[in-house]
């Protein structure tokens, strides 16, 4: 039987989000600079290469993208077992204007650790501070049958087209709120990071 933990989170700017969590011993908060040695490892472990770790710390010198308060970590006795990062892209019609919304990317936890509910957690944390933060959506490419039990559609359906060829059910967005896309189409732009993965 799982106790409940209820947990106030620090994500900086000022914002507190009380977060209740229902796994033992589960902490999710912002990252600080002392994490990133564990971040890169958690990154490393969970894909199998360096990739995505890689990505994490390219997109942290891109201050333009990179947001503080949305590349999260969960900890469990002390030790990073998951990180998370939204970072900002835009979507850009056929008119030159931009929107702005989030990238999910990458979504990693430690082998161990998988399939016991923690990058869920990461994920519905992220939504709450981007809420907070005033982001509206959030784009990712990523599993078909994972990611729509967070409300991700294929981006398709709302116009929505990545820059590069990927099958359609795989490139999803969804609404952190209500008409958070109405009266947005276009491609996504993401940061130059992204095309070294």
């Amino acid at each position: 039987m799982s106790s409940v933990l209820s947990v106030a989170v620090d994500i900086g700017a000022g914002l507190i989000i009380n977060q209740r969590i229902d796994m033992n011993n589960i902490i999710i908060r912002k990252e600080q600079i002392k994490d990133y040695r564990e971040i890169y490892e958690v990154n490393k472990l969970a894909f199998n290469q360096n990739d995505e770790a890689k990505l994490v710390d390219a997109l942290r010198r891109n201050k333009q993208a990179f947001i503080p308060e949305l590349s999260l970590v969960a900890i469990t006795d002390q030790k990073i077992v998951g990180h998370s990062m939204f970072t900002e892209i835009q979507i850009v019609n056929n008119r030159k204007q931009q929107f702005k919304s989030l990238a999910l990317a990458p979504v990693a936890v430690k082998p161990d650790f998988q399939n016991k509910g923690i990058g869920s957690m990461l994920i519905r944390h992220g939504f709450e501070v981007a809420k907070q933060l005033g982001y509206k959506s959030v784009i990712v490419l990523g599993h078909q049958h994972y990611y729509p039990k967070f409300g991700f559609l294929p981006a398709k359906k709302r116009h929505i087209k990545a820059p590069f060829d990927v099958p359609e059910n795989v490139f999803m967005a969804v609404e952190l709120e209500k008409d958070g896309l109405k009266g947005i189409s276009g491609t996504v732009r993401y940061p130059p990071e992204f095309e070294s993965v």
